[in-house]
């Protein structure tokens, strides 16, 4: 019996931009158990946590019930939790329109700290290649917690890297998840 309790936190946007810049492709076409046990390794799953927000239905309904699909296939893993955040849409000069998710970065970090104070876990793998996460990884290590980054190359922080315990690219791995 695996000793050792992990939970993953994916930062959703991050995922999602990392995977179409370097594979040409929506993360729907990954296989997420796959992807999650490669991850986990032989350790105890505790949980994985997947931050987005969902598209607007009112801009384009056919993209929103796909992203409505994918995410219902995501909670259907066991332990799977898809945490809903806020999308901001603005409009811009031209009348066009810019959407940007919301909230995701500080529900992520306000969990992996949480759960570290309530001793949820012993090693957290951050999945996102996005720097802003840095104090909140350094308060969960001073409290003995060990944090793991999954980046991918295109979105890699060097900076988050180097406060990470270890790093691993997620290039190679998502190669493996892609379903048939």
């Amino acid at each position: 019996m695996p000793s050792e309790r992990v939970a993953i936190f994916i930062d959703g946007s991050n995922f999602y931009h990392s995977v179409k810049d370097t594979f040409n492709f929506h993360d729907n076409q990954i296989d997420f158990a796959m992807l999650i046990e490669i991850l986990r390794k032989s350790r105890l799953l505790i949980g994985v946590y997947y931050y987005n927000a969902s598209l607007d239905r009112g801009y384009n309904e056919e993209i929103y019930w796909k992203q409505q699909k994918f995410f219902d296939e995501l909670r259907r893993i066991p332990g799977f939790h898809v945490i809903p955040c806020r999308m901001r849409k603005m409009k811009k000069p031209d009348g066009s329109y810019e959407f940007a998710v919301k909230g995701d970065d500080i529900h992520l970090a306000t969990d992996l700290i949480s759960f570290a104070y309530e001793n949820t876990y012993d090693t957290a793998i951050l999945v996102s290649g996005d720097g802003d996460f840095v104090p909140a990884i350094k308060k969960v290590q001073k409290l003995g917690k060990i944090v793991e980054n999954a980046y991918f190359s295109v979105s890699r922080s060097d900076f988050l890297r180097s406060v990470c315990n270890s790093s691993v690219t997620m290039d190679a791995i998502v190669e493996k998840c892609v379903k048939k």
